[in-house]
C-alpha cells in the first residue's frame, strides 16, 4: 500500500491536526511511581490584580509572528511559550472528577473525586467549593495551570453519555455549584476551564450535529450555567463545544461567542476550542475562540497572515485573542519560566477523606420502606449480589477518567464495616466490550502486561525505534505515541502472553482503530485492515470483534497484534483530507462461564438476613463519545432477572443502582430499598458501607427526575435528531418542568431524596411583600425555620421555586430559585435565611431582548424536592423592570 500525503501541505506539516507534533512531546514523562508521600498543607495562593495590564504590556513587546504563534497549542496539551519575552506555557489538564494529567490511560496516579451528577446530588454549594481547592491542588501535582472542568451541559435526555460528568437537568443547581468549584480552583492560582460552550446535550454526531434552540431556552436553559458562573466566579476559561449552535459551529458562533459572552456578560476571560474543534480561520478568531487545542497546522499560523493581508480579519483580532491567551497565562503562570517538573502523586488524607464524605453526601436513599435500613453490622447476615459488588464503578468513561490512586469496592467496604459473615454472589454479567485482557498477560520480560515495538513509517521498517511496556491491553494510542521518535506515520507490534486460569473454549475480544491484525499462537485470527464498521470508542475505532480459543489452565497463548495509526476507515481519508490519524487497539478477554450465576445469587439470597443488590452501568456504557442507547439495565435484561429472582427469594432486598443518569426500574414497587449510588471515585465503596450501615446518614438529593419509562422524556421526540440535526423542540419544558407541564407523574422527582431521620417545616415568612428594581425592595429575605424531629442527626436541603402567577409569554409551572442544605442534630432547628432578588423572577423576553421581572403575583414554594412542596408565600413586582446580565 503506498503512503499519501495530504493535499496542499507542505513537510512541515503534521498530517494529523489532532495529534502533537513532532518534536513537540515534553521530555517530563509521567513517573512510574507506587506512591509518592504527601506534600505541604495547602497554601492560600494570593492573586495580584492587573493580570491583564501584564499581558497587555508583553503583547507590546511581541513581533507578529510571535502573537500568531500564540492562538494555537504548542502541543497535545500545552500553550505556546515564548521564553525570550518570559511567557511560559502552561499545561492544561483533564478533566472534571480528577486532574488526569498527560496520559490518557495508565498515567500518573491522581484522586478521582465523585462524578459530576454525584457532586450535584450533594446540593452542597461549600463542599463543592472545597472539592474545587483539592482539585487545584491535585492540577498542580500534575504540573498543570488549566483543569478542563467542570462541564454544565444540561441533562437534556436520559441517554446522553455524558449525563454523568454534567451536573443536573436544572440550570440554577448547575450553575451555582459551578461557580463555588470554579472558587475553589482559582483561589489557588489553577485556571477553571467551564464546558461545553454551548448546546453539547448529547454525543451522538457531536462534532457536525447542529443544534437547533430558540433564544428563549437557549438564555434560560442552556447559557444558563455559564452565565450565573461567568457573574459569581469569572472562569479564567471557557471551552468552545463540538457542535454548531443554530447552524453555525460553536467556535465561531458570533451570537453565542461575542453577543452573548463578550457583549452581554461583559467575560474577561480566555475561550479555547475543545479538542480538533475548531473549524475556521477567519470566523472563529473575529467570533472569539482565541486559542486551538491541540496542536494543529489546519487553520492559523500563516492562513492568519493570509487572512490579515486580504483584510478578511484585522489587527485588533489578533491582538485581541493573544492579549486573552496570554491573560490566562498571567493568572495561571506570570513569568514563571523554570522547566516543568515531572508528573507527581500528591495522595492526602484530607483529600481522601473529602471524597468519602462528597460520596456520602451524593448518595441518594430513594426508598426505604419499613425502615429497613440502615442495617446493624452486629448482628445483620448480608448477602452482596450483583455485576458491580466486586468491581470498582467509580467513573463513567472519556476525558473524564483518569488512573485513580486506589479503588475501593463495595463487597471489601461492606466485609470490613460487617461482624457477621458475608456471602457473595456475581449474579450476571453486564459486559459491553469484553474486560481488558491485562490480568492475564505478561510481556517479554514476564511482568504483566504488554511489549510495544514502534517503527518509524507505517511499513514495520527496519528495527524498532522505540520498545515500551504497558501495563493495560486498552491500548488507544491517540495521546499517548512517541510521535518524537516514530515520526507522524509509524507502525508497530504489541506483543503477550495470555495465561488462562481454567481450561475451556474462551473468548478473546479486538478492536482496531487504524489497520491492524490479531496473530494467536503465530496464526491470524483476526484482520481488520480495512474494516470499515465503526464501534463507540471515543476516539474512533472499529467494533468489538470476538474469537473463540481452545485453551488449557496455566498454558500461556501468545498475541501478537501489527497496527499503525493509517486513517480507517479508508474513505475518511478523502473525507477529511488525511491520511494518518490515531492508532491502537483494545484487546479483551472472558473465561468460558462454568456456573449458574444466577442460581449462585438466589442461593446467597435465601440463605441471608438480607441482600444487597448491587447493579447499574460502568464507563463502557455511559461515556464521552456516544450516548446511550436504552435507558434499561444492560445487558438483555440480565440484571432486571437478577433483581427480580432475588428480591422473590428475599424480600428483604435492598437495590444500589451505580449509574450516572436514570435508568428504568420494573421492579421498583416489589424492592423495599432503593439506593441510587451514582459513580463516587475512589471511596465509592466506603461511602456505600457507610450508609448501608448507618456509620453516615444519607443526604443526596436527585439532581435530575427519573422517569417511569424513556418515552416520557421531554426529549423523546426530538432525541437524537436526523440529517445531523436535533431540534430542541422541548423549548424550555425540561426535567421538572416537563413533568410539571403535563402533569405526568415521574418514577422519582428531581429533588427527591430520603433519610434516617425526618424534618420538619415551619411557615415561611418574607421581609417584603414587594420585589422592586433598585433600593431596600431589589431583594426579599425568607425566613424558613427546619427541625430534625427524627432520632439521628442529618442533613436536609431545603428547595426554593418561585411560580408566576400571570405572565404574558408562557412559563414553567414552578423552577427552582434557591436552595440550602442544613445539618441538624436530633432535636434540633435552625432557621434559614434566603435571599430572593430579580433572577429569581425574570424571564428572557425576545421581544426587548433584555431579562424581564414582569408586574404581577409571584409564588415562594418551600420544598423538600419539587413533588413535595410543603409551604407557599407571596409577593409582588409592581412595576415590570428589565436588564441584561
Amino acid at each position: 500500500m503506498s503512503t499519501l500525503t495530504m493535499e496542499g501541505l507542505d513537510s512541515r506539516h503534521d498530517p494529523d491536526p489532532h495529534s502533537s507534533p513532532v518534536g513537540s512531546i515534553d521530555t517530563n514523562t509521567t513517573p512510574d511511581t507506587e506512591f509518592s508521600p504527601p506534600g505541604s498543607p495547602f497554601q492560600q495562593i494570593g492573586l495580584p490584580k492587573n493580570k491583564r495590564l501584564l499581558a497587555r504590556n508583553k503583547l507590546a513587546t511581541l513581533t507578529q509572528e510571535e502573537k500568531i504563534s500564540l492562538l494555537t497549542a504548542a502541543d497535545f496539551w500545552r500553550t505556546k511559550s515564548i521564553p525570550s519575552k518570559n511567557i511560559p506555557a502552561v499545561k492544561t489538564s483533564d478533566g472534571p472528577n480528577g486532574a488526569r494529567g498527560g496520559i490518557f490511560v495508565g498515567g500518573t496516579k491522581a484522586a478521582l473525586f465523585p462524578c459530576g451528577i454525584s457532586l450535584a446530588a450533594t446540593w452542597n454549594k461549600d463542599l463543592l467549593h472545597e472539592v474545587g481547592q483539592h482539585l487545584a491542588e491535585e492540577t498542580k501535582a500534575r504540573s498543570a495551570n488549566i483543569l478542563l472542568a467542570p462541564t454544565v451541559c444540561l441533562h437534556r435526555h436520559p441517554l446522553g453519555g455524558r449525563n454523568f460528568e454534567s451536573f443536573s437537568e436544572d440550570p440554577l443547581l448547575t450553575g451555582k455549584l459551578a461557580a463555588q468549584y470554579i472558587n475553589g480552583l482559582q483561589e489557588r492560582g489553577v485556571a477553571a476551564t467551564i464546558k461545553h460552550f454551548v448546546g453539547n446535550e448529547q454525543e451522538t454526531n457531536r462534532l457536525t450535529v447542529d443544534t437547533k434552540v430558540a433564544e428563549r431556552p437557549l438564555r434560560e436553559l442552556y447559557l444558563r450555567p455559564f452565565e450565573i458562573a461567568v457573574r459569581e466566579a469569572n472562569p479564567w476559561a471557557i471551552m468552545s463545544s463540538y457542535n454548531l449552535v443554530n447552524g453555525v459551529h460553536a467556535d465561531m458562533n458570533t451570537h453565542t461567542l461575542q453577543e452573548v459572552l463578550r457583549q452581554d456578560w461583559k467575560y474577561d476571560g480566555a475561550v479555547i476550542s475543545d479538542w480538533g474543534g475548531l473549524n475556521s480561520t477567519v470566523e472563529s478568531l473575529k467570533a472569539g475562540c482565541d486559542v486551538e487545542f491541540p496542536f494543529s497546522t489546519k487553520w492559523r499560523f500563516e492562513k492568519i497572515t493570509e487572512a490579515l493581508e486580504d483584510g478578511k480579519i484585522t489587527q485588533l483580532d489578533i491582538d485581541r485573542a493573544a492579549e486573552n491567551v496570554l491573560t490566562l497565562v498571567e493568572r495561571t503562570k506570570g513569568s514563571d519560566l523554570s522547566v516543568e517538573a515531572e508528573e507527581r502523586e500528591d495522595n492526602r488524607e484530607e483529600t481522601r477523606n473529602l471524597i468519602r464524605e462528597a460520596g456520602v453526601q451524593g448518595l441518594t436513599l430513594l426508598k426505604n420502606e419499613g425502615s429497613i435500613l440502615p442495617l446493624d453490622p452486629r448482628t445483620t447476615n448480608v448477602a452482596v449480589i450483583g455485576p458491580n459488588a466486586n468491581r470498582a464503578i467509580a467513573g463513567g468513561g472519556g476525558s473524564a477518567s483518569l488512573n485513580p490512586y486506589y479503588t475501593t469496592l463495595p463487597l471489601d467496604s461492606i466485609r470490613r464495616v460487617s461482624q457477621r459473615p458475608v456471602t457473595y454472589a456475581m449474579g450476571c454479567h453486564i459486559h459491553k466490550w469484553l474486560p481488558v485482557a491485562s490480568p492475564f498477560c505478561t510481556d517479554k520480560s514476564g511482568k504483566q502486561g504488554v511489549t510495544i515495538e514502534w517503527f518509524k513509517g507505517d511499513k514495520f521498517s527496519g528495527q524498532p525505534v522505540v520498545t515500551q511496556r504497558r501495563t493495560n491491553t486498552d491500548l488507544f494510542l491517540w495521546d499517548s505515541a512517541p510521535l518524537s521518535e516514530v515520526g507522524p506515520e509509524w507502525s508497530a507490534i504489541a506483543t503477550m502472553n495470555l495465561t488462562p486460569k481454567i481450561s475451556g473454549k474462551h473468548t478473546i475480544s479486538y478492536m482496531s482503530v487504524g489497520p491492524g491484525r490479531l496473530y494467536v499462537d503465530n496464526k491470524l485470527a483476526l484482520d481488520l485492515w480495512d474494516w470499515t464498521e465503526e464501534g463507540e470508542a471515543m476516539f474512533d475505532g472499529s467494533v468489538d470483534y470476538l474469537v473463540d480459543v481452545e485453551m488449557e489452565a496455566n498454558r500461556p497463548v501468545e498475541l501478537r497484534v501489527e497496527m499503525t495509526n493509517e486513517l480507517r476507515p479508508l474513505s475518511k481519508q478523502k473525507e477529511f483530507n488525511m491520511t494518518h490519524k490515531y492508532g491502537g487497539c483494545r484487546i479483551g478477554f472472558k473465561e468460558e462461564d462454568q456456573v449458574d450465576y444466577l442460581q449462585e445469587a438466589v442461593d446467597a439470597a435465601k440463605a441471608a438476613d438480607v441482600a444487597v443488590v448491587i447493579v447499574g452501568l460502568d464507563a463502557e456504557w455511559e461515556s464521552e463519545g456516544y450516548d446511550r442507547k436504552t435507558m434499561d439495565l444492560p445487558s438483555d435484561g440480565s440484571q432486571d432477572r437478577l433483581i427480580e429472582a432475588v428480591v422473590k427469594a428475599n424480600p428483604r432486598t435492598i437495590v444500589v443502582n451505580q449509574s450516572g443518569s436514570p435508568v428504568t426500574m420494573p421492579w421498583v414497587d416489589r424492592v423495599p430499598a432503593i439506593i441510587q449510588a451514582w459513580y463516587q471515585g475512589q471511596e465509592a465503596g466506603n461511602a456505600l458501607a457507610d450508609v448501608l450501615f448507618g456509620l453516615a446518614n444519607p443526604s443526596g438529593k436527585l439532581p435530575c427526575t427519573f422517569p417511569k419509562r424513556l418515552e416520557d422524556a421531554p426529549a423523546f421526540h426530538n432525541w437524537p435528531g436526523e440529517n445531523l440535526e436535533v431540534v430542541y423542540g422541548e423549548g424550555l419544558y425540561i426535567g421538572y418542568r416537563h413533568y410539571d407541564r403535563v402533569k405526568l407523574a415521574p418514577l422519582f422527582p428531581f429533588g427527591h431524596g430520603l433519610s434516617y431521620t425526618s424534618f420538619e417545616y415551619g411557615r415561611p415568612s418574607l421581609s417584603s411583600k414587594v420585589l422592586s428594581e433598585g433600593g431596600e425592595s431589589s431583594s426579599i429575605e425568607l425566613i424558613v425555620g427546619i427541625t430534625n424531629v427524627g432520632d439521628v442527626a442529618g442533613s436536609e436541603t431545603v428547595q426554593i421555586y418561585v411560580r408566576d402567577e400571570k405572565s404574558r409569554l408562557p412559563r414553567p409551572e414552578k423552577e427552582l430559585v434557591a436552595f440550602e442544605k442544613v445539618m441538624l442534630d436530633k432535636g434540633e432547628t435552625k432557621h434559614l435565611r434566603i435571599r430572593i432578588d430579580k433572577y429569581a423572577v425574570g424571564y428572557y423576553d425576545t421581544a426587548v431582548g433584555r431579562w424581564i421581572a414582569e408586574e404581577g403575583r409571584f409564588d415562594v414554594l418551600v420544598g423538600a424536592s419539587a413533588g413535595d412542596i410543603k409551604y407557599s408565600a407571596s409577593f409582588e413586582v409592581k412595576q415590570s423592570f428589565t436588564w441584561i446580565f
